[in-house]
């Protein structure tokens, strides 16, 4: 389902296939349909050239040109059609639209019927048939709207490029003689030593070494309060050192940042279009060749098959030409889903593409992951029991030895209260995890297994004194292991995990939006309700292997709406990936997290996800009013322009004004 693109550095896309340039032509306002947030040029192509075209006029050249405009059309009303009328004329047109003429041949040249081709057409034709002043200050009005409509696009432009100005140019390094001197940020390589002063932001990643301060690091994960940071945490490139001084080791270059990773994954998620935009690029692809021939026959068909009069049908043609330009409809999808996605990035939500942002408004379920998603992902050790009259003191050094070797939040949580109680560590051997079991290993030559509740039975070890006890642990909401050879059980341990505060009301706002709700989970059936019981998810299913939850994913499927899946990107990677929509949790720093998931949570706020699903709703919506805008009001002023009622002042004001209302209406997202 998911076509992830692998990590590289921060290089920004260009858009080959740009609808603006090659499919519709809507060439208004430079490439800004497809590009919108392009960031550097690179080697020449046609589209290039289009653009460094479209470059809009000066404002001393724009003035000069509506002045001249003006004044054409106040010598006609004053003399007439007069040779100074279109003198004055030539020169507004010369003066303003120069440009839209180069870009016009640039079109006709690509066999590109765009904007600019057709408003070629329709002022040369008003040249010829007699309306100078007209076709003069229809020229002016499309330049001015052309730079107003470019201008308003640079917010939504700006919005992620604003991002890049994040992190500073330069950083403080330690020298290899001890000094500290100001670096360039991208000259700094990984493992060096940069010291951060109260109230600077962070250049590059890295892990603290030395102090501690509060960061504000709402710029990457959308986090509202400053995050407290000791020796041993992570910080991130563009966050805000708030108070104390520190040294941090820098852990990835300034290209491998965790902000280059987001800047870069926006970039790809506005190349990749959306099903809306998808849709409209194609209806204008046809539309506009169909509407250049219903004009041409709107010229020709009524003076020879009715006797009409040339000069008033071929006035009508162009008109109607200028008015059912497709500029408006074209551009009112890519400028709507950037806008959603900066909005969503602002938040600390990372969307890999406009068809995921648009899909969010579908999701009828939600699959959760428990540990680590719903929960801390850090349990602590709760319980111990020696087990048949096995020594206490040795048994728990031989769980902790084996524990010491695992990622596991089990073992880790075993690990951690034994380093606490100073228990000794022994060497393990042969150590091996099995997935959705239990680890086990040898110490010296005995054979040991910390085991769950499914392994135990595979090993054919259980009792119903021991399957008791776990059931009793469980119902709890503990998560039990228990440790063992191959004949016996020695230990039972038991863990518990504690709930987030925001995953109980980030269920509840899921549900509120009509959305279900089921927790799919490693550990056993027991603790998995008590979970679920507490959090208020519709439906639970416990002891699943990561096939086993790729199998319920698929069983939620459905035409009728879409799946997602939350996840920390890793473990849950089948069930991420089938999922319609995969959430990853926590995904700053993880490169894992950010490359494989569909929308990347910057955090673990899992309130997020019905943040997200707003965010979807309004888009959706802006995107339905701006094709109703562009289509309802085009098809008002086309009726007018069949019955003579519309003149191509009103046919600029119909087109540009529609380009604008769409353009500020998409904007709105970025209030979001």
């Amino acid at each position: 389902m998911n076509a992830h693109n692998t990590k590289k550095g921060l290089t920004p896309l260009s858009t080959p296939n740009d609808s603006c340039n090659e499919q519709s032509g809507c060439c208004c306002c430079g490439s800004t349909a497809g590009g919108i947030i392009s960031m550097k040029a690179e080697s020449a192509t046609p589209a290039d050239t289009i653009e460094a075209a479209s470059a809009p006029v000066n404002r001393t050249r724009l003035i000069a040109a509506g002045v001249a405009a003006l004044a054409s059309e106040a010598v006609e009303l004053a003399y007439g059609d007069t040779w100074v009328a279109l003198v004055l004329s030539l020169a507004a047109i010369g003066v303003g639209g120069l440009s839209t003429y180069k870009k016009g041949w640039i079109a006709f040249k690509n066999r590109n019927l765009n904007m600019n081709a057709l408003m070629t057409i329709a002022v040369t034709g008003a040249l010829l048939i007699g309306h100078w002043p007209e076709a003069a200050m229809v020229m002016v009005l499309f330049t001015l709207a052309e730079v107003l409509e470019a201008r308003s696009l640079d917010r939504a432009r700006s919005a992620i490029r604003g991002l890049m100005a994040l992190t500073p140019d330069k950083a403080t390094m330690r020298q290899p003689d001890g000094s500290w001197i100001d670096v360039e940020a991208g000259m700094i390589p990984v493992g060096s030593l940069v010291r951060l002063k109260p109230g600077e932001r962070i250049a590059l990643d890295g892990e603290l070494v030395e102090g501690h301060s509060a960061v504000n690091q709402s710029p990457i994960t959308g986090e509202s309060l400053p995050v407290e940071k000791a020796v041993g945490d992570t910080v991130f490139a563009g966050t805000i050192n708030e108070y104390g001084s520190f040294v941090y080791r820098v852990t990835a270059g300034a290209n491998d940042s965790t902000l280059a990773r987001i800047i870069h994954a926006v970039e790809q998620a506005q190349s990749s279009r959306a099903p809306t935009q998808r849709f409209v690029d194609q209806f204008a692809r046809y539309y506009t060749p169909a509407v250049f021939a219903l004009a041409l026959a709107v010229a020709v068909a009524p003076p020879l098959l009715a006797g009409g009069q040339w000069m008033d049908w071929i006035y009508r043609a162009l008109v109607l030409l200028v008015i059912a330009c497709p500029c408006a409809l074209v551009i009112s999808t890519p400028v709507s889903i950037v806008s959603g996605l900066a909005a969503a990035a602002r938040k600390g939500i990372l969307i890999k593409g406009g068809a995921y942002l648009e899909d969010g408004h579908k999701l009828r379920w939600l699959a959760f992951d428990k540990t680590g998603t719903l929960t801390h992902g850090k349990p602590v050790q709760t319980d111990f029991e020696a087990w048949q009259g096995a020594d206490a003191s040795h048994v728990r050094t031989v769980a902790a030895s084996l524990a010491a070797r695992s990622d596991h939040p089990v073992s880790r949580a075993l690990a951690v209260l034994a380093r606490e109680d100073g228990v000794p560590l022994l060497e393990v051997t042969d150590f091996a995890a099995i997935p959705g079991r239990g680890i086990q290993g040898r110490i010296g030559s005995q054979f040991y297994c910390l085991a769950n509740s499914r392994r135990i039975e595979e090993l054919h070890i259980g009792s119903p004194e021991l399957r008791e006890r776990f059931s009793a642990l469980e119902s709890q909401g503990k998560s039990a292991v228990a440790l063992t050879d191959e004949k016996r059980v020695f230990a039972v341990f038991a863990v518990a995990d504690t709930i987030k505060e925001s995953s109980r009301q980030a269920v509840s706002e899921l549900h509120a939006l009509g959305v279900q709700t089921v927790m799919l989970s490693g550990d056993n059936a027991h603790t998995a309700k008590a979970i679920a019981a507490k959090v208020g998810t519709d439906r639970v299913l416990g002891d699943l292997l990561p096939e086993d939850k790729l199998r319920e994913i698929e069983r939620l499927l459905s035409p009728e709406g879409k799946v997602g899946m939350a996840g920390d990107g890793i473990n849950d990677a089948p069930a991420l990936a089938r999922a319609d929509i995969g959430f990853a949790m926590g995904a700053a720093g993880a490169d894992t997290a950010i490359e494989t998931a569909d929308v990347a949570l910057m955090d673990d706020d899992l309130r997020k996800i019905p943040a997200f699903i707003r965010l979807s709703r309004a888009t959706t919506s802006v995107l339905k009013q701006n094709i109703l805008f562009a289509l309802g009001i085009k098809a008002a002023f086309l009726a007018l322009a069949f019955m003579g009622q519309a003149t191509m002042w009103m046919a600029v004001f119909a087109d540009m004004g529609t380009s604008l209302l769409v353009v500020f209406n998409g904007l709105r997202l970025l209030r979001k």
